[in-house]
């Protein structure tokens, strides 16, 4: 490919890192295939294994992020990268770089502000079946709390516009960053697109850095929050309906044994139960404030998104087939 996918737009391929010495190599190479006009970045994220040097020797652009997480490197990354156009992937060669022509030209043609490479029986093979479980758990929660718009909200291969990336606000320090980003395109109603993709299988030498209950529950977590923040009304709701049940339940049988006898004996029963009632209110009430707050917030994200410069709007050569350049005779071919 050209420097640019469609006319002159400029590529930036980013690769978050952690001892991946044993496949970056392959990958950069793979990338620098698929994308010859493409810049090449590679964040390593305090390796201990010979990463940045594998990956400087294959052709990219090592740079370092010493704050341990995925979730600073994509920060750090979205930060300091300048491009029209972003594809980001794994540097453990489990996503084909040759894909990375599609996911471009989806999101080209699709004039979309994010394409995401769904794995294609990533169920399969997960690694264990704890994180295959746990997909198709978060996927579901994730529909159920967000909205229908992604079947696969942890993969890690997209394809994302200018406007995107400069106008996400990550917050998140691991792996559930990728979460994080497919609420962003959920909460201010992007448009998305998702395109199924094979999912490898790491070689031999190269280990999985995910744990199956901690970032598990990290990623619960990260749900919570994100619900906290962008859903306020509907979080404080639920807390202030199980409070107010709670508190009910509890008054019951004070009121059963008061209207049989005229006399309150538990009223430390009775106590609480107003408490938890009061709390209700309180927790709805919050919920009511803060909506209006969560709205101002994506008001303010949604003119920060308009704010930045497409150079991709208006194009006639959107549509058109993307063109490769041919390394050895510079020939170009659909």
């Amino acid at each position: 490919m050209d420097q640019a996918a469609a006319g002159d737009l400029s590529i930036a391929v980013l690769l978050p890192c952690y001892n991946e010495a044993a496949t970056i190599a392959s990958v950069v190479r793979g990338f620098r295939l698929a994308l010859p006009g493409a810049r090449i970045f590679v964040y390593d994220n305090n390796s201990t294994d010979g990463t940045a040097l594998a990956a400087m020797l294959a052709g990219a652009e090592v740079r370092r992020e010493r704050r341990q997480g995925k979730g600073h490197v994509v920060r750090r990354m979205f930060a300091d990268i300048d491009a029209d156009i972003y594809v980001m992937a794994d540097g453990d060669g489990t996503y084909a770089p040759d894909d990375a022509e599609e996911l471009i030209r989806t999101l080209l043609t699709e004039r979309v502000d994010m394409v995401v490479g769904t794995r294609r029986g990533v169920h399969d093979d997960a690694g264990r079946q704890g994180h295959a479980a746990g997909n198709r758990l978060f996927n579901i929660l994730y529909r159920q709390m967000f909205g229908p718009d992604f079947s696969d909200i942890f993969s890690g291969y997209r394809a994302f516009t200018r406007r995107y990336v400069k106008s996400f606000p990550a917050v998140s320090g691991g792996f559930e960053i990728e979460t994080e980003m497919s609420v962003h395109a959920s909460r201010l109603k992007l448009p998305v697109a998702e395109l199924e993709l094979n999912y490898g299988r790491r070689p031999e030498g190269s280990f999985s850095k995910l744990s199956t209950f901690r970032d598990g529950f990290r990623i619960l977590r990260m749900f919570a929050m994100l619900m906290k923040e962008t859903r306020p009304f509907i979080f404080f709701g639920l807390i202030a309906a199980a409070l107010f049940l709670s508190g009910s339940l509890l008054s019951i049988p004070v009121l059963i044994e008061y209207f049989e006898t005229g006399l309150v004996p538990r009223m430390p029963t009775w106590m609480l139960s107003l408490a938890l009632i009061s709390l209700s209110s309180v927790a709805l009430t919050a919920g009511v404030i803060l909506d209006s707050v969560a709205r101002g917030r994506n008001e303010m994200l949604r003119l920060a998104y308009l704010n930045q410069p497409d150079r991709m709007s208006g194009r006639e050569s959107l549509a058109t087939p993307i063109e490769t350049v041919s390394p050895a005779s510079g020939t170009r071919a659909a």
